[in-house]
């Protein structure tokens, strides 16, 4: 009996050790400062069309080992209608630069009685557990055009129609399921940040296996139909498909600012939830653009990380020229291995008639680790 007392005693105490050391592990997890730069990128690592605007492409790799893009597009005989008439498609590549070449229409328009009838717009892909999820910003309305190739307007019912919604796939190939509703609609309070509009959703699964969405939000709080202001909030669901709860306070702000920044794309590594963001800076009437960075500790309070901007719209072609874009934006991290090694961005000029001309473009990522400072 004495023997089995002792024995018992001995499995306890491994056992203990055992979860100790499980603990420590999980305690000492290396926490890193991340410096964001980029490398110098090939002329084919742009993604365009004759016929089509291209914007926001967000990237995964297949169990093909292709490289599977998905983009918003929409004839650029319309002028710069992506609130109105944009469709999610996709292209396939055999690198995460390109070239790419385009495979078919993933969220085409569908019948009028669904939410995202008329629009799919800014996707972002992610594979949790087998599958993948395109989470994106659909709408409805009455298809009125009031731009013109130089001179963009808004369809304002169209802009305030958006919502977030996420169509699930066993291949990127699809074919997609898409849900009746929004995952993320806009809430019934008149006095919340997104009481107008949702959009632009970012997406990541945390830690412990919840899905953290961080997405661009409208309020009613000033003049209609523009509305404002434009912020970003937080949600957190159990599931991909959610039910997501919303927390209260906005992410990305400046104090006095009513649009600070849009289109932030997040995710988790080396210890912390990171994000680069468009940071939109206005000097008296005059908006600057930029990509920052910022990072968290749980996904719900967002700081401006210690080494906070990383572009001005500049990129540098591995021929050696610099261009300064006048929009570079939509950033997306594709991450290989468990490191990122792209960043995707939608890009465009003004050509000499006004009339914008986007298309996506593949960055090299150079990202040097700190350790924090305690």
């Amino acid at each position: 009996m004495r023997q089995l007392l002792i024995a018992a005693m001995a499995i306890l105490v491994i056992s203990c050790a055992q979860k100790k050391t499980a603990n420590d592990n999980v305690e000492k997890e290396i926490v890193k400062d991340y410096k964001i730069e980029f490398g110098k990128v090939s002329r084919s690592a742009v993604f365009e069309s004759d016929t089509m605007s291209i914007w926001g492409g967000t990237l995964a790799k297949g169990d093909d080992g292709l490289y599977h893009m998905f983009y918003s597009r929409w004839p650029k005989s319309l002028g710069w209608e992506w609130v109105t008439y944009s469709e999610i498609a996709h292209a396939v590549a055999k690198t995460p630069f390109g070239p790419f070449k385009f495979n078919d229409v993933s969220l085409p328009m569908r019948d009028s009685s669904y939410w995202d009838a008329t629009t799919t717009h800014n996707p972002t892909v992610q594979k949790i557990d087998g599958k993948y999820y395109l989470y994106y910003m659909g709408n409805k309305g009455n298809l009125e055009t009031p731009s013109v190739p130089g001179k963009a307007k808004l369809n304002w019912q169209h802009r305030n129609n958006q919502r977030i919604g996420v169509a699930i796939a066993d291949t990127p190939y699809g074919p997609w399921t898409r849900l009746d509703k929004p995952v993320i609609d806009i809430s019934p309070d008149s006095t919340s940040y997104d009481a107008l509009m949702t959009s632009n959703p970012s997406v990541c699964q945390m830690t412990d296996g919840k899905i953290l969405v961080v997405y661009k939000a409208v309020g009613k709080q000033f003049k209609l139909p523009a509305g404002g202001p434009v912020v970003h909030m937080v949600a957190i669901g159990d599931t991909p498909t959610g039910p997501f709860k919303k927390y209260p306070d906005p992410v990305f702000v400046f104090e006095g600012e009513r649009f600070p920044a849009e289109d932030p794309y997040i995710w988790y590594q080396d210890g912390k939830y990171r994000a680069i963001v468009k940071r939109i800076k206005f000097e008296g009437k005059k908006r600057l653009f930029s990509l920052v960075h910022y990072d968290s500790e749980d996904g719900i309070n967002w700081d401006r990380a210690k080494y906070f901007e990383i572009s001005d719209k500049t990129v540098v072609w591995e021929d050696g020229e610099s261009q300064k874009f006048d929009h570079l934006e939509r950033p997306q991290v594709f991450i290989e291995n468990g490191e990122p090694v792209a960043l995707l961005c939608a890009a465009d000029i003004y050509d000499e008639n006004n009339v914008r001309q986007s298309y996506n473009i593949q960055i090299p990522l150079k990202i040097t680790k700190y350790d924090v400072e305690e």
